[in-house]
């Protein structure tokens, strides 16, 4: 544990212009007298650490003391950092913020100051939905340990019809897929893997029971998901000029081809389902389906669906 410490506090220290006693005990969570004596022990072992005094005194580390960064380069390091602060944007994991210190202090120590500051933002990856608070934070948290220890939770679920369900779930994994958490897991009540969307969960409680392991793996799921899923359908759709930008957002741009009318015609990938059609309605009626014929004719359903709603 104390080597860990020390370790630690090293690669802080390099990271970093420099730090106080009171910062270092909160952070390793010892007292100010033991990060003493272990800053002695790093003296002692040949870590030049010299202490300031004074309002904006601490520690730190002599520049001329590098770490071996051996096979990693400064962009592969740069790269590695602007990764771990897009995760722990969204997964609030304090071992996350142990290795961010570590990466940094793996940068070279001459990129310190202004040259280092100018390009810190250059380059942002943030993992964290726009609506994601707290409340998933500490979530994915719990979500996290209940995997780590093959704990099983309990929880309330509201599916995508509205339904309320208690469930238990013996989770599987965690993914971020579209800005969205899922929970894959195997399912008690339904006796079979499911995924859960995270802000669908109303209410989540973990369980001291354990489980074992299940073999099954989060790939295997999507890829039986997806054999299992609804017919897949190949579109051809024609577009407004007046949702070109949104066209150019959803669809690649070798599947959009402009007319000489200026109408944009659209070759989808095969897909189906609900969301399928739920996108094409959101287009209103700047969208047409060339084919499929039956493709467009459940469309006309769903909007003559809407008509009625609005008949009176």
């Amino acid at each position: 544990m104390k080597l860990a410490r020390l370790l630690g506090i090293t690669m802080l220290l390099l990271g970093r212009r420099r730090v106080g006693a009171q910062e270092l005990s909160e952070r390793f969570e010892v007292s100010v007298r033991t990060i003493y004596r272990d800053l002695e022990a790093l003296n002692a072992a040949g870590v030049p650490v010299v202490s300031y005094p004074g309002l904006d005194g601490g520690y730190e580390i002599l520049k001329t003391f590098q770490i071996d960064r051996q096979y990693l380069s400064m962009d592969e390091l740069r790269s590695m950092l602007i990764a771990l602060k897009g995760v722990q944007a969204a997964w609030s994991e304090q071992q996350l913020g142990r290795l961010l210190d570590k990466v940094s202090a793996l940068l070279n120590r001459s990129e310190t100051g202004v040259e280092r500051e100018s390009g810190a933002g250059q380059v942002v990856l943030e993992l964290n939905p726009w609506r994601c608070g707290e409340r998933e934070k500490r979530m994915l948290g719990q979500l996290e340990q209940a995997l780590e220890h093959c704990r099983s939770i309990r929880m309330a679920y509201t599916d995508w019809e509205g339904k309320e369900s208690e469930r238990e779930i013996e989770p599987i994994g965690l993914v971020l897929r579209d800005m969205v958490w899922y929970l894959y897991g195997f399912c008690r009540l339904r006796q079979d893997y499911r995924t859960f969307r995270l802000n669908r969960i109303q209410r989540l409680e973990p369980l001291e029971e354990r489980f074992e392991r299940h073999s099954m793996t989060i790939q295997e799921l999507d890829r039986r998901w997806e054999a299992d899923g609804e017919p897949q359908i190949e579109l051809r759709l024609l577009f407004h000029p007046s949702v070109r930008t949104r066209v150019r957002d959803d669809y690649p741009a070798q599947a959009i081809r402009q007319r000489e009318d200026g109408w944009l015609e659209v070759d989808c990938a095969p897909y189906g389902g609900y969301w399928m059609y739920s996108r094409l309605l959101s287009y209103g009626p700047c969208v047409k389906i060339v084919w499929p014929p039956e493709a467009a004719l459940e469309l006309r359903r769903m909007a003559q669906g809407i008509v009625e709603l609005y008949a009176d």
